[in-house]
C-alpha cells in the first residue's frame, strides 16, 4: 500500500488487543514511509503517558518521533498540507470527532494509518475504532500471545478491579487473554 502522488486518499486500520503488535506494526509502515521519503506525521492522544511524550513507543521499545494532541480536532489543524501520510496511535483514545477527521484526510487525498483497541476491557467494542472498521480501505487485526494458555489472543483482561472505561497502564493492568480464558468484569448495577 503505498501512495502514488495524484492517487485518492484511503483509511488503514491496525487493531487488536493489547500486547499485540498494533504500534509495532504502525512504526513499520511508518518506516517504510520514511524510507520512501514521503512527507509524513504521526499523533498520538496526551493521555497516552506510558513511556514518553514525544514519541509512539512500542512494548518491545520501537519509536518513532510523534506529536501529542488533545483531540481529534487538534489532530486536524496540527496536519500540515505537504503531508501526504498520517499516522495515528492508541486512537481509542480519542473521541468520536476522530472518524469524521480520518475521513476528511482520506478526502484530501492523504493516506490514513490508525492504530488502536477494538474491544475494552469488557470484551465490548472501544469506540471509535469500530466506526473506523467499517468504513476503512484497509484492516488488519494482530493477536497477541494468551498469558493463561498460550493461544492466540484478541481480549485484554484488566486486572484490577476498576469500572472507569479507560486507565491508561501496561502489564501491570492489563493482560492479553483468548476466548476461552478471558473473563469480564460482571455487570454493576
Amino acid at each position: 500500500m503505498n501512495i502514488v502522488k495524484g492517487q485518492n486518499g484511503w483509511i488503514e486500520v491496525i487493531c487488536g488487543s493489547m500486547f499485540s503488535g498494533k504500534t509495532e506494526e504502525l512504526i513499520r509502515r511508518m518506516r517504510r514511509v520514511e524510507i520512501a521519503k514521503h512527507p509524513y506525521q504521526i499523533f498520538k492522544p496526551t493521555i497516552d503517558n506510558r513511556y514518553h511524550h514525544q514519541y509512539i513507543v512500542s512494548h518491545n521499545k520501537s519509536k518513532l518521533n510523534s506529536t501529542q494532541v488533545d483531540n481529534s480536532r487538534q489532530l486536524y489543524e496540527q496536519v500540515k498540507k505537504e503531508t501526504e501520510v498520517v499516522g495515528i496511535d492508541e486512537a481509542q483514545f480519542f473521541d468520536g470527532g476522530l472518524v469524521e477527521v480520518c475521513h476528511k484526510l482520506a478526502d484530501e487525498g492523504k493516506r490514513v494509518i490508525v492504530a488502536g483497541l477494538d474491544q475494552d476491557y469488557r470484551g465490548k467494542p472501544f469506540h471509535p475504532i469500530p466506526e473506523l472498521l467499517a468504513t476503512a480501505e484497509y484492516i488488519t487485526k494482530t493477536l497477541a500471545i494468551c498469558m493463561q494458555c498460550g493461544n492466540p489472543a484478541n481480549r485484554t483482561q484488566r486486572l484490577i478491579d476498576r469500572d472507569e472505561e479507560i486507565i491508561v497502564g501496561e502489564k501491570d493492568i492489563y493482560e492479553a487473554r483468548c476466548r476461552k480464558c478471558f473473563s469480564p468484569p460482571k455487570e454493576k448495577k
